[in-house]
């Protein structure tokens, strides 16, 4: 019984032990990299004014690799035009004297959190407006130095960036946005940048825009020169296509209800002045609010846009049934005053037939002549038979269709409806047709990206 209480006391011991041991390991490994830290960044040991030798040590430029993860697009606004995007930047360069032990592999890579500890690429972003680092809760930045002196550089960072758009195919447009980075005082004799091989740009698999998609983007080179020298530049282009279902339900669907509406008065009796007059005033002025609030939204460019085009025919179309209800009434107003000018001359006739008739009557009762039973060939009675004779003798006309069917409607006014509501529909199906076919193939030959 003593001898297992023995045995467990000398278990326990050994573990206790173990543990200590162990501790006191990590504790000197942690003193191990505190020393490494101290080795080549102590004070007399490294300059962070001095940038990196270049590839095996030579006195070439220094190369920077640069990667980046796009984690969220929170905006794209055409106003402006610039768009507001968040990212994980990323940059790996190799310093020489920056090498140390890695004690057989135990020691991957030491962690600072200070970048003015060592050289840092002068990097900036050429077409940034606004940008902020972010620091909650913690600054999101880390700086690896393996054992090989190669440096890995991180940080989140959100920005603000210029994004010139060309709106001729607005709403059916695509857009491309540039992300660009370059040195500021380094030229490429000492600093050059280069994309990381493999996937130099990653996007957030759930990333999601209001009124955009994010189809591609594509990666390339931007070298400037100026009068100082030449500077390396990195660029990212990023296509963005413009939802189309957001505007077809919020401005061409309800466009097409106006015009269609202003229709409405063709079918209406020409004298209800009141329900036509109003019908076609107020048509005309809710697409001219509707255009006024398009335009709102949207920069005062020099040129013609698609949603022009189409907003500019709707109201033409609106102000042209307000204009042939203008000109039908003007037609109903001569047509009632043709009507009493006939009717005026009909009862005219009539009364010089009255007295033709009753001078007649008068004559008969006072002289009988014998008429001739052979007429002379100025007789009108024999010219009305000769010209019958000519009528039938000449060949009959085709009927025209469309007179024949006007000439159901005896006046001008009544015709001018009836022919609009035809026209006006007709023309219009004509007007999308164009328009659609126009504006979506452009689309297609306008896609170089």
């Amino acid at each position: 019984m003593c001898s297992g209480h023995y045995i467990w006391a000398i278990f326990f011991f050994a573990s206790l032990c173990s543990a200590s041991l162990a501790n006191n390991a990590k504790i000197n490994f942690r003193e191990k990299e505190k020393k490494v830290l101290d080795q080549i960044l102590g004070a007399g040991k490294y300059d962070a004014r001095i940038r990196p030798s270049g590839i095996n040590g030579t006195d070439g430029p220094a190369v920077v690799r640069v990667n980046i993860y796009i984690r969220s697009i929170s905006k794209i606004d055409d106003v402006t035009m610039e768009y507001s995007v968040q990212l994980t930047f990323r940059e790996q360069w190799t310093d020489e004297r920056l090498k140390f032990d890695d004690i057989q592999g135990r020691l991957k890579y030491l962690t600072l959190t200070e970048a003015n500890r060592v050289w840092m690429p002068d990097l900036f972003f050429s077409n940034e407006k606004e940008g902020h680092f972010h620091n909650i809760i913690m600054p999101n930045v880390y700086i690896r130095i393996f054992p090989n002196g190669s440096v890995l550089y991180s940080i989140r960072i959100s920005l603000t960036l210029a994004c010139p758009m060309n709106l001729k195919l607005y709403p059916l447009d695509r857009q491309i946005c540039s992300l660009r980075m370059a040195s500021y005082g380094w030229t490429t004799n000492d600093l050059v940048f280069l994309w990381k091989e493999g996937d130099p740009v990653q996007v957030v698999k759930n990333l999601h825009l209001p009124r955009f998609t994010l189809e591609k983007f594509l990666t390339d080179y931007c070298n400037s020169k100026t009068n100082t020298g030449e500077y390396s530049c990195l660029k990212v282009d990023l296509l963005f296509k413009r939802e189309f279902s957001y505007y077809l339900i919020q401005i061409y669907i309800p466009c097409c209800m106006l015009v269609i509406v202003s229709w409405v008065s063709f079918w209406l009796d020409q004298g209800a002045v009141p329900a036509r007059v109003s019908l076609g005033v107020t048509t005309l002025l809710t697409m001219a609010t509707q255009t006024s609030g398009i335009n709102a939204s949207l920069p005062p460019v020099s040129y013609t846009k698609a949603i022009d085009v189409w907003t500019g025919v709707c109201l033409t179309f609106v102000f042209g049934a307000l204009l042939e209800f203008a000109l039908v009434n003007y037609a109903s107003r001569s047509d009632i005053h043709k009507e009493n000018l006939k009717k005026k001359r009909r009862d005219l006739e009539q009364a010089s037939l009255d007295a033709a008739s009753d001078l007649l009557d008068t004559d008969s009762n006072a002289t009988f002549a014998m008429k001739p039973l052979v007429r002379h060939p100025g007789d009108p009675l024999a010219l009305e038979k000769l010209r019958q004779c000519e009528v039938h003798m000449q060949p009959p006309k085709r009927p025209n269709c469309c007179k024949t069917w006007l000439s159901k409607f005896p006046t001008r006014s009544k015709r001018i409806d009836v022919i609009s509501r035809i026209t006006f529909p007709l023309v219009f199906a004509l007007f999308n047709l164009v328009y659609w076919s126009t504006y979506l193939f452009r689309e297609e030959e306008d896609e170089t990206f």
